[in-house]
């Protein structure tokens, strides 16, 4: 085996790596932002890629957060579903403040 070889293996395996990473980094993002919509009241008019960006923004808060609380790692999901709830309501739902 040549260098060109391995080469284009590892190269191979990694742009695999990077596609499974996204595509299972969007389905958990559609399941936490599906279940924060489910959790809030009311219609809400939403695209499913900003429900994907939304579950994604709510996982990556909910860790920060659980780090900082030392929240352990059993309840770490449930924290990504609240914070990605607070990032809907607060970017959508949210009455503006009065002039």
């Amino acid at each position: 085996m040549d260098a060109t070889t391995t080469a284009g293996a590892v190269g191979m395996s990694m742009g695999v790596f990077l596609l499974v990473l996204i595509l299972v980094g969007a389905l958990s993002g559609l399941v936490v932002g599906g279940l924060a919509r489910f959790l809030l009241p009311g219609p809400d008019p939403m695209s499913w890629p900003k429900t994907i960006l939304y579950g994604i923004g709510g996982s990556f808060l909910g860790g920060i957060v659980g780090r900082l609380l030392h929240v352990p790692q059993s309840l770490s999901f449930v924290l990504s579903v609240a914070c990605a709830a607070g990032l809907i309501w607060f970017f959508t739902r949210r009455k503006p403040p009065a002039a």
